[in-house]
């Protein structure tokens, strides 16, 4: 690693030390600080990706359909050098902005899955994540334990946040994932269907940021376990992810990974 990514990486990791309080994605998880902005380099070589075109005025894209994937999806291929880093889209959009910033500093492109009244709150952020090439997609209205609910609740959470998507960017999102859960219920994963998602997005690398473990707990969570073919769930909102993710970054370059959204990793 070079003197003046060092520099940076520590600058970055020091701006995010104070902040507020904000909502994390897990039913047991506290809630933690909100940090300012601060930045990271770009990374270089084969590892980098290339700059995604905006999709500034255009209408997001849709669900897919991957033939051959389980309903559930939990990782890509190993095939190829790649992972996707997946944020729960929820907390201070300032936290929000820093986090896809320092992401395409460093050529790196990831998948959003918004909260519905997030959006409502702050609908900019929709066209925020879309402009800078990253994927979008719904992680229900309100952000209780979806698994919990009865049919029509778990229904309206599901419809409730597409249709805000819907408005916002034409398209009701690439994925879907439950909230406060990892694996959606079969009734969840029934209704997500029949609202248009093909699959419901999971996870097999968890980054435990949502604890405030400290930014090198959650570099250590992600990268030890980061595989080829890995989804990773991280959060806005919580200042040891926007202090981790340069190093996560920097490691999974080392490694000749490439960050891509879901989308991309499973093409």
């Amino acid at each position: 690693m070079t003197l003046d990514r060092r520099s940076a990486l520590r600058t970055g990791a020091g701006l995010a030390a104070a902040g507020a309080l904000t909502a994390g994605c897990s039913s047991s998880g506290p809630a933690s600080a909100r940090p300012p902005a601060s930045g990271t380099p770009p990374a270089s070589g084969p590892a980098a990706a290339s700059p995604s075109p905006s999709r500034s005025g255009g209408p997001a894209p849709g669900p897919r359909r991957f033939p051959g994937l389980p309903v559930q999806i939990e990782h890509g291929p190993g095939s190829r050098p790649q992972v996707a880093l997946t944020f729960h889209g929820q907390g201070d959009p300032a936290i929000a902005r820093t986090l896809l910033t320092q992401a395409e500093r460093a050529g790196a492109r990831v998948t959003v899955l918004a909260v519905g009244t997030w959006l409502d709150e702050h609908p900019d952020m929709a066209r925020r994540v879309l402009d800078g090439g990253h994927d979008l997609g719904n992680h229900t209205l309100h952000h209780q334990d979806i698994n919990a609910m009865s049919e029509a609740e778990a229904r309206a959470e599901i419809t409730g946040c597409a249709d805000r998507l819907r408005r916002l960017t034409g398209s009701i999102g690439s994925w879907f994932r439950p909230s406060r859960a990892q694996k959606a219920s079969p009734q969840v994963e029934r209704i997500a269907r029949s609202v248009g998602y093909p699959h419901v997005l999971s996870y097999d690398v968890d980054s435990l940021d949502f604890t405030s473990p400290g930014a090198a707990t959650v570099v250590r969570n992600v990268t030890g376990p980061a595989r080829a073919g890995s989804v990773v769930s991280l959060h806005f909102g919580y200042a040891d992810t926007v202090a981790a993710l340069p190093g996560v970054l920097e490691e999974l370059h080392r490694r000749g990974l490439r960050a891509v959204t879901t989308t991309e990793l499973l093409t």
